[in-house]
């Protein structure tokens, strides 16, 4: 249940208002829009009058109930008002949300060695990305696979991140490692395997740090949206949810099937900053460029893409990496299309 409250609500009634809901057992948030304030109701509101509750205060506009069983995370929670996730980062604040400028996350699949991550970073900002992605900790399908090198990883993202001032999104994949994770990630990443670990969604969403969701490989939307839900009443509001392909009859020609559908349909569903990853969603770089385009064409908020200096030898993930130099003239390509809809980036960045 939300309740509007009217333009110019004194400051003193909202808290007024907020404390008698508390006094009802319920748990009150408050929303701050372009306009108007707007305060979401958690608890049992089922049995709630709508009614009554407007009786509580003449500045009450109106008593709206959410329909959707993800409440924090429905757009009709923040009452169509979309939000937006602030992430500090070395270069200054980077805004991701619909009423942002694009944002693009680019590096490889896992961090291998210093020099390659730090080479990595430089040439993905000299390109115009705002984060460095990059994976200590690497979830396999196989146990002899590459796994990521761990903590001593983490301390290479670090050197990175000094290097090229770049924002850092790294996968937590142990809630054991979740406080030395934070100290190095900007944003904190939860991958497709993980989406619905419940214990793991409760702790990530009990820190502060932003929390990046990807889409599980056989998740629906409202799956999907349910594993923010947790994120969401643990705590954190700055949740981005993440399309990274889904597992469907057809393998053979791409490694998933990049759903750009979620597109239009999140953006009625949920007020959540939306990003498309077109690298893990296709699995081949000669895909990437075309979905990636495409995923800005229809209203993404932000791209995630592999970028590795020599895909050919990357550890894992190779096959879906973009070389830096083609990472270059991709992002000059994309600019056309960005530029079109209005979302691309005023100002390019620079090597520090």
């Amino acid at each position: 249940m939300i309740v509007v409250m009217k333009v110019g609500t004194p400051e003193l009634e909202i808290a007024r208002v907020n404390q008698e809901f508390s006094e009802r057992g319920l748990t009150p948030e408050k929303i701050v829009g372009k306009h108007k304030v707007v305060i979401g109701l958690v608890g049992e509101t089922a049995a709630l009058d709508p009614l009554q509750i407007q009786e509580i205060s003449p500045w009450i506009e109106d008593v709206l109930r959410v329909e959707q069983p993800f409440k924090r995370a429905s757009l009709e929670f923040r009452h169509g008002d979309y939000s937006e996730v602030i992430v500090p980062t070395p270069n200054g604040p980077v805004a991701i949300g619909k009423n942002h400028p694009l944002t693009i996350v680019a590096g490889p699949c896992s961090v291998e060695n210093e020099a390659m991550i730090i080479e990595t970073a430089l040439r993905v900002k000299a390109a115009g990305a705002h984060f460095l992605r990059g994976g200590a900790y690497k979830p396999r399908t196989s146990p002899y696979a590459f796994q990521g090198h761990g903590e001593s990883a983490l301390e290479l993202l670090a050197a990175a991140k000094q290097a090229s001032g770049l924002g850092i999104i790294t996968e937590v994949m142990d809630t054991a490692d979740l406080e030395k994770i934070a100290e190095v990630a900007d944003v904190i990443q939860i991958g497709a395997r993980n989406m619905q670990n419940f214990a793991m969604l409760k702790k990530v969403g009990a820190q502060d740090k932003p929390v990046l969701l990807k889409r599980g490989m056989a998740a629906t939307i409202e799956e999907w949206l349910m594993a923010a839900e947790y994120l969401l009443a643990a705590g954190n509001p700055n949740v981005i949810l993440c399309e990274r392909g889904i597992r469907t009859f057809d393998q053979k020609y791409t490694r998933n099937t990049l759903d750009l559908s979620v597109l239009p349909v999140l953006r009625n569903l949920t007020h959540l900053p939306i990003m498309i990853d077109p690298s893990h969603g296709t699995g081949k770089s000669d895909y990437v460029p075309a979905m990636a385009a495409a995923a800005i064409a229809a209203g993404a908020d932000s791209l995630m893409i592999e970028v590795h200096p020599n895909p050919a030898k990357a550890l894992s993930d190779g096959p879906q990496s973009l070389t830096p130099e083609r990472f270059d003239r991709v992002m000059q390509e994309l600019s056309i299309i960005g530029k079109a809809v209005g979302r691309w980036p005023q100002v390019k960045a620079a090597i520090a």
